[in-house]
């Protein structure tokens, strides 16, 4: 078996505002594959940026504080390790591409200066060398008349070119993970697609696990090997990508996947999830899910259900077994491990 380039285990992540305390993470465990495509899905709110932000200890602290949980990076926990070590880390070990690209880059600092930074920090490229290094991510990623470019400021970028810079800087030290948190959100339809190859050809590359964070679960079909489904600050469902869009196990996932237009489903009405995600000003004591969830029954009010592994590769955090429309008890998964195992 692969031993994964990261572990997370048990990720608490919580807010202390003027209103309340945000439970934002809430035990939050996963692995990632040397060379694998995770992507994380969910509404706004779930967790999805936070826990991944928190992994690299970018949130505002305060108001957050990482309560509880490891992260295991090359045998070093992220969570745990004095800043100036993590700082070597971030953006050299481990790359991240931020959401909106514009607020992301200095607007006073031109391209290649801050593309050069990162080698400057992270790297021993001899100063004449760098500048060659900055142009030859930028043609990587597809900008045009990259050495011109590398004296442009911000600004006078488009959109879709400032996301490419944000790809380059993150490629810049060749890190063995990038954490992309919704990249292509802001980018009409045609540069996201030009985006979305540009990474899945990198990937293929240059070998890089990357964790590829957003709500649009038809980018995710085509990008990801595994996938992970928030919500309320949980993992509610696991699973590699085709099992999991075929015949997914936990209602939140189902109903995701039915608000989506799909190809393969012709006459099919689109699912509305009723109601709205929970508040996160309460640590959850039940399932967070069962206000909204057409298959409530009393235990999901009493219980958070744990996430557990229902089949090979495939764990859910739900108490109702959708496929045999029955109740499904948690407790039994180890001893039907157990028997597969043994057959």
């Amino acid at each position: 078996m692969t031993t994964p380039v990261l572990e997370v285990k048990e990720l608490k992540t919580r807010f202390r505002t003027q209103d309340g305390v945000v439970h934002a993470v809430n035990g939050v465990s996963f692995d990632l594959k040397r060379g694998e495509f995770l992507g994380v899905v969910g509404e706004s709110g779930s967790g999805k940026s936070v826990t991944m932000m928190s992994l690299l200890r970018l949130i505002p602290m305060p108001p957050g504080v990482i309560e509880s949980g490891t992260a295991m990076f090359d045998g070093q926990d992220l969570i745990s390790m004095d800043i100036d070590d993590l700082r070597q880390i971030r953006g050299g070990r481990i790359g991240f591409i931020f959401q909106d690209p514009l607020t992301s880059l200095n607007p006073v600092l031109t391209i290649g200066y801050q593309i050069e930074e990162a080698l400057r920090i992270h790297t021993d490229i001899p100063e004449k060398e760098r500048s060659k290094r900055a142009q030859e991510l930028l043609e990587l990623v597809g900008i045009p008349a990259a050495r011109q470019r590398l004296r442009a400021y911000p600004h006078e970028l488009s959109g879709g070119m400032r996301q490419r810079v944000m790809i380059a800087m993150a490629l810049a030290c060749n890190p063995r993970v990038i954490i992309a948190d919704e990249p292509t959100t802001a980018l009409d339809v045609t540069i996201q697609a030009q985006i979305i190859e540009i990474v899945r050809d990198l990937r293929e590359q240059l070998g890089t696990a990357v964790i590829w964070i957003t709500h649009d679960l038809g980018v995710i079909a085509g990008l990801a090997d595994r996938v992970l489904v928030m919500y309320g600050g949980k993992i509610v469902e696991e699973a590699p990508v085709r099992p999991l869009y075929k015949n997914p196990l936990h209602p939140y996932t189902k109903g995701l996947l039915g608000s989506v237009p799909r190809l393969d489903q012709k006459g099919s009405k689109l699912v509305n999830i009723k109601g709205q995600p929970p508040s996160l000003y309460q640590e959850p004591t039940h399932c967070s899910f069962a206000p909204r969830c057409p298959y409530a029954f009393e235990r999901c009010w009493q219980e958070v259900p744990p996430l557990v592994e229902r089949e090979p590769g495939r764990r859910v955090a739900c108490f109702w077994d959708l496929e045999r429309e029955t109740e499904y008890d948690p407790g039994q998964a180890p001893m039907l491990e157990v028997v597969e195992g043994d057959g």
